[in-house]
């Protein structure tokens, strides 16, 4: 095994769904090989609000009963949300373990926004698990 390469997670029983931060870290591990490919990934999150009765630059949240959109890129091995604030530690995972993932598109890497080139999807995330997914 090559040192410099972290190996995969193990794959999770049949029928098991894969937690979104385990989730995240085997796409982040496929993107370091495929620089020229991004992973755009859409789906949902509970909508945080502000708790009634707190003041103005209080930090106090609750998750409601509602939902809205999110999407979040992977490139060069790295999770970057394009709708919502993340961590600044990278380390950190970059959706909550209540994001739902509904689709995923393959591009060419770098982006440009001017002229994206999209060379698969959308489809079902599981399509791109493994690095053959990636072209």
């Amino acid at each position: 095994m090559d040192p410099l390469k972290s190996p995969s997670p193990p794959d999770p029983p049949p029928g098991a769904t894969i937690a979104t931060e385990r989730l995240l870290a085997r796409l982040e591990a496929i993107s370091r090989e495929r620089p020229d490919r991004v992973l755009r990934l859409y789906g949902t999150v509970p909508a945080l609000t502000a708790e009634a009765g707190t003041q103005a630059g209080e930090h106090s949240e609750a998750v409601t009963s509602s939902v809205e959109p999110f999407e979040l890129v992977i490139y060069r091995g790295f999770s970057s949300s394009t709708t919502h604030p993340t961590a600044f530690d990278p380390d950190q995972p970059a959706l909550g373990t209540a994001a739902r993932i509904e689709a995923a598109e393959l591009l060419r890497g770098p982006l440009n926004p001017a002229a994206e080139e999209r060379l698969a999807g959308p489809a079902a995330v599981e399509a791109f698990l493994e690095p053959t997914g990636w072209g």
